[in-house]
């Protein structure tokens, strides 16, 4: 047996396309039986320092999140018009699943080793207390592989 590619082979989010967050999140708590979540709204794109395709974007998402595990997350993510991964998996694919999240160390290298093996990147962005990145993993694991790395 192997070592993790990543590192890590804890899956820490799953990730869902919506139209609407508010119809979207109400339909979860009442299914999960959880408190509907606050709703929190992507930084602009001078804070976030989002790019999508290697050009910097002002997308942003609507977000909220359910913790239906001890280190598992359900993301809820309503994008906004301007281009982004979010919008164009929207448009393309319709509502539903976009992404499986690991948290990882050593954002950069990590992202060289996946473009290095096929997956390219496709967003990145900053959070308070940390970063994400988008890869086009659907070649080989068929999804969007995020990776998450806190301060």
């Amino acid at each position: 047996m192997s070592a993790p590619f990543l590192g890590t082979n804890v899956v820490t989010q799953i990730g869902i396309l919506v139209h609407d967050i508010e119809k979207s999140a109400a339909a979860y708590s009442a299914f999960l039986g959880i408190d509907n979540p606050r709703r929190s709204i992507t930084d602009v794109e001078e804070q976030a320092q989002t790019r999508y395709m290697g050009q910097p974007t002002q997308a942003r998402a609507k977000l909220a999140f359910y913790n239906v595990g001890p280190n598992l997350q359900i993301e809820l993510i309503e994008p906004d018009h301007n281009p982004s991964t979010w919008r164009h998996d929207l448009d393309k694919n319709g509502e539903g699943f976009h992404h499986i999240a690991f948290v990882i160390k050593d954002m950069k290298g990590q992202i060289k080793k996946l473009e290095a093996n096929g997956m390219p990147l496709l967003q990145t962005g900053e959070y308070t207390g940390g970063r994400y990145a988008y890869l086009d993993a659907n070649d080989s694991l068929k999804l969007v592989l995020e990776l998450l790395e806190n301060d």
